[in-house]
């Protein structure tokens, strides 16, 4: 596969609007798809934003009226902002499209990187981005003096976490030895071309994610590679080990089409 390069697009103080760099992104999807430009990832940290993809239920949206961009990625509604390191991989894959093998490019990346900070992660089944698992349910401590078979998040349809308190908020999921999710991907393919990408949590305030449901994740929470690791990690720590495992994931992948069925006949 081609070299990819990375466009720093700010950070910290230069962090930039969500609907600037979406702006971007087709600029360079465009230039991609022309063959203008090569295989480029956008990288930089947002300002306070949610978005939602195409697969967002209101009822998973903030409460109290707070602005939600819509967006054209797959997945469900999610928070960037200060300390989540936002990657935007525009590559040309060859078709027919195998989405689902870049998403597990992408997360081998971010698996990668946290392990080099000592953090172990995986994928769990069904569920996309990079996860830290939790204790077995078993051993987990109740919520609310409840067993955990009354969980009222899985099993009331009228219960809403958002209006709960900490106790189920999706930030204290660490707390609670519940799955948490570190790294998020939603990606969307046109002509072609990737767009969208990955949000890893370095040390943002997870405070952010308790007014929305993550991802439409209702029984798991988020985390951070700052709170897994008990000690501050800043995003120019992340920032070149990330590069250096998309360069080695990305670069190295045999990329195939999806294989196609033939018709019945």
């Amino acid at each position: 596969m081609a070299e990819l390069g990375f466009v720093h697009l700010g950070f910290g103080p230069e962090s930039v609007e969500y609907t600037e760099a979406w702006e971007e992104q087709r600029r360079v999807h465009a230039a991609r798809f022309a063959d203008e430009v090569g295989d480029t990832c956008l990288l930089l940290e947002h300002l306070p934003v949610y978005t939602a993809g195409r697969r967002t239920d209101p009822s998973e949206r903030p409460l109290d009226g707070t602005p939600v961009v819509d967006v054209d990625r797959g997945g469900k509604i999610t928070w960037h902002g200060p300390g989540q390191l936002v990657g935007y991989p525009i590559m040309k894959l060859p078709r027919p499209v195998d989405v689902v093998a870049h998403v597990r490019r992408l997360e081998d990346a971010l698996i990668r990187t946290a392990a080099d900070f000592g953090l172990e992660t995986t994928r769990v089944e069904g569920r996309s981005g990079v996860w830290v698992l939790g204790d077995p349910v078993e051993q987990r401590p109740a919520i609310g003096g409840l067993s955990l078979d009354l969980d009222p998040r899985m099993h009331d349809d009228e219960f809403d976490a958002r209006l709960n308190g900490p106790e189920y908020a999706p930030s204290n999921a660490g707390q609670r030895r519940e799955d948490r999710k570190l790294a998020a991907i939603g990606i969307r393919v046109a002509k072609g071309v990737t767009m969208h990408g990955f949000a890893i949590n370095v040390n943002p305030d997870n405070t952010w994610f308790d007014r929305i449901v993550p991802c439409g994740i209702r029984d798991a929470g988020v985390t951070s590679l700052s709170y897994e690791l008990g000690r501050e990690i800043t995003i120019a720590e992340v920032l070149p080990v990330v590069e250096r495992h998309l360069k080695d994931v990305l670069e190295q992948a045999e990329l195939r089409p999806r294989e196609v069925e033939p018709a019945a006949g």
